[in-house]
């Protein structure tokens, strides 16, 4: 077994863990935020909808926050759960940065 540790960027055996440790920190806060978002979410439109059927659950206005709020949670659900790029498409990605940086 290797000593050498490295990210996914490939950097080398010298990349420092604590770079890496604070990168695993902000992925479980993230993931924590978003879990706290899906319970709040959850709980404030449950309530919502016991307002509107306690009232006489006539029209289904508890939609409105529903679909609005959603949406804002399945872009934070993206932000959290998509996966980080490959390596292959950082070094695309830096390639086509230099060749525009270049005709700048």
């Amino acid at each position: 077994m290797s000593d050498d540790v490295r990210t996914p960027t490939g950097a080398g055996p010298t990349e420092d863990l604590g770079e890496l440790r604070e990168q695993a920190l902000k992925r479980l806060k993230d993931k924590r935020g978003l879990m706290a978002h899906v319970l709040s979410y959850v709980m404030v439109n449950l309530l919502l909808v016991a307002v509107w059927y306690a009232t006489g659950h006539h029209f289904f206005w508890p939609l409105f926050p529903l679909f609005g709020w959603g949406i804002g949670l399945v872009f934070h659900a993206w932000d959290v759960l998509r996966p980080e790029p490959r390596p292959d498409q950082v070094e695309a990605e830096m390639e086509r940065l230099r060749r525009h940086n270049r005709h700048a």
